[in-house]
């Protein structure tokens, strides 16, 4: 239940969400398409098999700069190492809103053209 509250708030927010019941789910989802997805969403534990850092890793072969937003509620002292670059984590316990602007906030750094002039 709490995660269709997600959906439907992220998606009120404009974003498309394609929800998976596990990691190799959300990575067949991606191979199957990978140019429909703009941003990763992964909790850290998703049960047994392969974790969130693992998903973020995988996608992040195909889309180097794919922006990646995890949320976990004990894995934050193992961002810095298992991470990947240029990503958020959003620690648990979190107000929706905070994911939204995890997401939009990579979602722009990624649209940023930089003047080298």
């Amino acid at each position: 239940m709490k995660t269709r509250r997600w959906f439907y708030s992220i998606s009120k927010a404009g974003f498309e969400v394609v929800g998976t019941s596990t990691a190799q789910d959300a990575i067949a989802s991606f191979d199957e398409a990978p140019d429909k997805f703009k941003a990763l969403l992964s909790d850290i534990r998703l049960g047994p098999g392969l974790s969130g850092w693992e998903v973020a890793r995988h996608i992040r072969q195909t889309n180097a700069t794919m922006p990646v937003v995890y949320i976990s509620g004990d894995s934050f002292g193992q961002w810095g190492a298992e991470g990947v670059p240029n990503s958020i984590m959003v620690t648990k316990p979190f107000f929706l809103p905070q994911i939204i602007t995890a997401i939009s906030t990579l979602l722009n750094q990624q649209n940023t053209v930089i003047d080298p002039a």
